[in-house]
């Protein structure tokens, strides 16, 4: 039996059909990006992730076609306009290029692992390598530009050591011991998206069209806001740095470079995809504040993407994934 003609499983067209749709729209981000960035090195690296894209875009037309499938509307030339006035300094397209590497990286893992079908493999194995070089090009190019902040330093411990106690689960009222290097990764990995997604919610409400959208964006900016500031009062009071804010990376500009069903589609994306990175916190947080830090922030971030969720299907801009077939309706036909 020939490995690649394989039918693909619903988990394959699932990860195939979200790909699509989520490069095509950081794809034409990464477009206006390279319309408007001055600086040479940073230009340079978004070039490589224009070309790297396209190439993935083409096999994956492939796959899906090849299956009998749709191909997704996604984003298109539609959801961008050209010749509009810089949103976003060069430095912000650098860290964004970096946080959108960071959740590709783990998009691709993903796919990876709910692939059977050799052909398939291999090609999550190639997004992988384009990720994981374009993860270090973006850190170097950041480090060399000394806009990368690292996490906080620790001091080692002289022996290994055993929790003695069952306050090393209490956080609150300052009897809860230090935050543990383990729980850091989370939190630092947590507070960079919320960063992110409250500048872009900034930058997008400044330009949308719709009231609603707008509103919509205000309202996500302050969700985000909530959170750092949760986040940060937790590695502050252990006397611990937290990564800096880049409002100041937003332009004053009103101009839209991007439709607002993309700016809409790319906030839930960021939400959505937060709730995963809160989950992974909250299952290795072993503080009570830190556990109830997470569990807040997960049921406040499935208040805004229920918002979006209305906003989306109401103006007719959310799609909908391949659909399990409808054996009752099927029977009925007869």
């Amino acid at each position: 039996m020939d490995k690649n003609k394989l039918k693909l499983t619903s988990s394959e067209i699932g990860t195939l059909w979200g790909e699509y749709v989520n490069g095509t729209m950081t794809d034409v981000v990464n477009r206006y990006m390279f319309s408007i960035i001055e600086d040479e090195s940073i230009k340079a690296i978004f070039e490589d992730a224009l070309k790297t894209f396209a190439k993935q875009k083409k096999q994956i037309v492939a796959f899906i076609e090849n299956e009998g499938f749709p191909v997704p509307i996604g984003f298109t030339e539609s959801d961008l306009n050209k010749g509009t006035k810089k949103l976003f300094t060069d430095i912000f397209c650098l860290n964004y290029l970096h946080i959108m590497t960071l959740h590709g990286l783990l998009g691709h893992t993903t796919s990876l692992g709910v692939s059977v079908r050799e052909d398939l493999r291999h090609f999550y194995d190639s997004c992988d390598n384009d990720a994981k070089r374009m993860y270090h090009q973006t850190i170097e190019l950041l480090l060399e530009k000394g806009e990368f902040q690292r996490d906080p330093y620790f001091y080692p411990a002289t022996n290994p050591e055993f929790i003695s106690s069952q306050d090393f689960t209490d956080g609150f009222f300052g009897k809860g011991r230090r935050l543990t290097a383990i729980e850091i990764i989370s939190i630092s990995f947590n507070l960079k998206k919320s960063i992110m997604a409250k500048s872009l919610s900034i930058g997008f409400s400044q330009v949308a069209q719709s009231k609603e959208v707008r509103k919509f964006l205000e309202a996500s900016e302050k969700t985000a806001d909530d959170q750092i500031q949760s986040f940060s009062k937790i590695m502050h009071a252990d006397n611990l740095p937290v990564p800096k804010s880049w409002e100041t990376e937003v332009t004053t500009s009103t101009d839209s470079p991007f439709s607002d069903k993309l700016m809409m589609y790319h906030i839930g994306f960021l939400f959505q995809a937060a709730q995963a990175y809160h989950g992974t916190g909250l299952a290795s947080a072993m503080r009570t504040d830190l556990v109830t830090t997470y569990e807040g922030t997960i049921l406040k971030n499935l208040m805004v993407t229920k918002k979006w969720f209305n906003i989306m299907v109401k103006n007719k801009w959310l799609e909908q994934p391949p659909l399990a077939p409808n054996r009752k309706e099927i029977a009925k036909e007869k």
